[in-house]
């Protein structure tokens, strides 16, 4: 991933003084939907947890975001769909 200071991570507070990345952390960027442009730390998963992707929590919502690994660049995770939980 390139230069990714600016991102705040998934499940970070709003007013979190340091809502970014870890340097040595492994993350997935979320692309379009309700979290776009956030980071998801994914350090410890599996490959099989990589490569199925997540159903995220929407802030605020009765509502998951159906997030899975891009095919050409499985660092990039788009955006599926909403999921009732």
């Amino acid at each position: 991933m390139d230069d990714t200071t600016w991102h705040r991570v998934y499940g970070t507070d709003f007013d979190d003084p340091t809502p970014g990345p870890e340097p040595d952390g492994e993350y997935r960027e979320l692309r379009g939907g309700p979290l776009d442009g956030q980071l998801l730390d994914v350090n410890g998963w599996t490959s099989g947890q990589l490569s199925t992707g997540a159903y995220l929590i929407i802030p605020g919502e009765a509502e998951r975001a159906d997030y899975e690994p891009r095919p050409t660049d499985p660092t990039q995770w788009d955006f599926q769909g909403i999921v009732p939980c």
